[in-house]
């Protein structure tokens, strides 16, 4: 009877064990700032089967492979690839030539393009200087406009007309893509010692702006979304018992219980909302914050 129970009890273990569905990716989203906070939360829900189902191209600087394969299980087998650069207009038109080589091959459209860059400059005016404050901008307001421009370019060119016609003879407008810009509240209002933050935010948010009253009626669908508010990853698929980190992950998901902390993966979801909007119905700046975040 024993060896019965055991072999039972494996049959049921195997059964509960996540499973991965292999289904092939509906489409491309591109995803720079690919860290291991926000970045992973949203990376998961896009390339999830039962979510977003889209193969993630993870753009960061150290172009960490590991963070791909870690995220491709957590996600039940999503299609996830970690790409090596900067914000510089160099190191990105680079990488976008590898990323369409690799779209290629699987015949993906590219649906979404993330600015998701955490980029902080912190210093007293009277010792800022010209230099350090134009590099801040830089690596931000720049690399957002090249990453947007190549963004752009790219969807533009897989749909070159506006409009489409449905077999009742229907015409709708052709969703080309989705470009996202993650923002924060210095985009709206800044703090001493923060004018290159400041200006950097604020300059991000006017380029979404621009880009949405530009591109709007062709299909591009730009987004501006303030983080008012932290974001944490409290996924729990990787934890185990007895883990270092589990204390530290077991406060992160109170706080996202309780409204006090975004949880990455709901940052996600909200993205693939917008994606997923009809032109009768475009958000362009979202306001986004945990229920007990002071305003």
């Amino acid at each position: 009877m024993l060896s019965v129970y055991r072999l039972y009890s494996i049959s049921i273990g195997e059964l509960l064990r996540p499973v991965s569905i292999n289904m092939a990716p509906s489409g491309l989203a591109i995803l720079m700032g690919a860290g291991p906070t926000t970045a992973a939360g949203i990376a998961r829900i896009l390339a999830h089967p039962s979510h977003g189902n889209m193969a993630v191209a993870l753009l960061s600087r150290t172009g960490d492979a590991s963070l791909a394969e870690r995220l491709s299980r957590e996600s039940q087998g999503g299609t996830l690839r970690a790409f090596k650069t900067d914000t510089s207009e160099a190191s990105l038109t680079s990488v976008f030539d590898e990323i369409k080589s690799w779209s290629q091959s699987q015949n993906l459209k590219l649906n979404m393009a993330i600015w998701n860059i955490k980029h902080s400059h912190k210093t007293p005016f009277e010792d800022e200087s010209a230099t350090k404050f134009g590099d801040s901008l830089q690596t931000y307001v720049t690399g957002a406009m090249v990453f947007s421009q190549l963004s752009l370019k790219w969807m533009l060119s897989q749909d070159p007309s506006d409009t489409e016609t449905d077999p009742s003879g229907v015409e709708t407008m052709t969703k080309k893509g989705t470009i996202i810009f993650t923002g924060t509240l210095g985009a709206l209002r800044t703090n001493a010692g923060y004018a290159a933050y400041g200006a950097g935010r604020a300059g991000v948010r006017m380029l979404a702006q621009s880009l949405a009253r530009e591109y709007s009626a062709r299909g591009v669908h730009v987004v501006h979304a303030i983080a008012n508010g932290g974001i944490v990853d409290a996924n729990t698929s990787a934890a185990h018992e007895g883990d270092s980190e589990a204390k530290e992950l077991k406060e992160r998901i109170t706080k996202v219980n309780l409204g006090e902390k975004i949880r990455a993966e709901s940052v996600g979801k909200l993205y693939l909302q917008c994606m997923n909007q009809p032109c009768d119905l475009w958000v362009h700046e979202l306001d986004m914050r945990p229920a007990r975040e002071k305003f």
